[in-house]
């Protein structure tokens, strides 16, 4: 019984179990569909190079909408005071570097170019006036020095002269003062001999008036010597004033002559202003012919005829088209690894056309320090802006198109950085 009991629980739990279903053997579908893994993989590594080289490009250059076509506006302006009586030009008009644009009545200017060349022929005659007299007065002063040379060798021949005499005068006085001292030596011996009756007084007396007359020619042998030596004194005093007189003639001839090249000076000085003055007076009447700087476009044309215009007053502005370039102007971010020489791609809006151009220039500042009131950031209330920095992008040459490019026109450049 027990045995029929386990026997019917076997065959009730055998019927409630469920039938397993058969095992998948593994690799079945890679065995099955070769092709389409192979398929996989490959779609997979192509979207994963391709995902890498689109950021590998991403990264390699660094654009910006903020940029625009640049070039030189060259101002028309008037350099003289005067009355437009003609203009020759229209705004959007081409003219070439040269070109007559406007013209100013050019009769004042007539006027005082004629009486700047009379005033410059006044001063030439009065320097061609001037030259004769340098010579004359080299010439003038050559013959007071040889004059007052003559009379110091004069003066000094004279002296010479008289201190000869003066030599001989006492000379003569010497011998008188002699032949006084024997005449009075024979007086006082006779004068003892005719105390003594030795001889007669008729002797004595000779002796006597021998000696008296030798005294006199004495004194008028000293009154020579004196006046010789006063001549002396005389014609030391006269060479003294031919030394200077020859002193001053010396001194005062090469003054005399720069009186006169500072003279000469001075009116060549005058023909040199007056031919500035001519020179100016061509300038002026140059001026009323305003002429083109630059070959452009006309724009803000602003000057009619009867227009009484002055000195600086701006009459047009002329593009120069044959000097374009772009202003970018980038985040400072984005400047970590550009330089000039880098090549960029141009998309210019209007033209809906890339032109090919490359980095010129970084600006030396940001564009916020170059506006009318910059940032001051030392009063402690500074908030941290990314600031942008203008770049000068340049065109390639030779390029269809760069002649539809005008200034202002908005422009995307891209950078290629890498």
């Amino acid at each position: 019984m027990p045995e029929v009991v386990a026997e019917a629980a076997d065959q009730t739990s055998s019927q409630q179990k469920p039938a397993q279903e058969p095992r998948k053997e593994t690799g079945s579908f890679v065995r099955n569909h070769p092709v389409k893994l192979i398929v996989l993989v490959l779609v997979l590594a192509a979207v994963g190079f391709g995902g890498f080289l689109l950021l590998q490009y991403l990264g390699s250059y660094v654009s910006t909408d903020d940029a625009e076509v640049g070039a030189h506006i060259n101002a028309v302006t008037s350099r003289i005071n005067g009355t437009v009586t003609g203009v020759y030009m229209e705004d959007n008009q081409f003219v070439k570097a040269g070109q007559t644009l406007v013209d100013i009545d050019p009769r004042d200017y007539k006027v005082a170019l004629v009486q700047a060349q009379a005033h410059l022929a006044q001063t030439q005659a009065s320097t061609r006036a001037q030259n004769p007299n340098i010579p004359i007065t080299q010439t003038a002063q050559d013959t007071n020095i040889t004059s007052s040379n003559e009379d110091v060798a004069n003066a000094t021949a004279a002296l010479s002269g008289a201190k000869q005499q003066y030599q001989s005068a006492i000379a003569q006085l010497r011998q008188a003062q002699a032949n006084y001292d024997k005449a009075a030596s024979d007086e006082a011996r006779y004068r003892e001999l005719v105390q003594k009756d030795e001889v007669s007084k008729e002797q004595y007396d000779e002796k006597l008036a021998a000696k008296k007359a030798q005294q006199a020619i004495v004194d008028a042998q000293q009154a020579n010597a004196d006046a010789a030596k006063d001549t002396i004194a005389q014609r030391e005093a006269a060479l003294a004033q031919a030394r200077q007189r020859a002193a001053e003639t010396r001194t005062n001839a090469p003054r005399a002559i720069a009186i006169q090249q500072a003279e000469l000076g001075s009116r060549e000085a005058d023909t040199a202003r007056a031919q500035a003055d001519v020179d100016q007076a061509l300038l002026n009447l140059s001026y009323t012919k305003i002429l083109a700087p630059v070959s452009g476009i006309v724009g803000r044309r602003s000057v009619e005829v009867g227009q009484q215009v002055a000195p600086g007053q701006q009459l047009a502005g002329i593009t120069d088209l044959n000097d374009i370039w772009v202003t970018a102007n980038f985040k400072e971010t984005q400047l970590r690894e550009m330089k000039p020489g880098q090549r960029a791609r141009i998309h210019v809006d209007s033209l809906g056309a890339d032109f090919d151009g490359y980095v010129e220039s970084l600006a030396g500042a940001s564009g916020a320090i170059f506006s009318l009131l910059p940032p001051e950031n030392a009063t402690g209330n500074y908030v941290k802006v990314v600031q942008r920095m203008p770049v000068r992008l340049r065109f390639k040459e030779g390029q269809t198109g760069l002649d539809r490019l005008r200034p202002g026109m908005s422009v995307e450049p891209k950078v290629m950085i890498r």
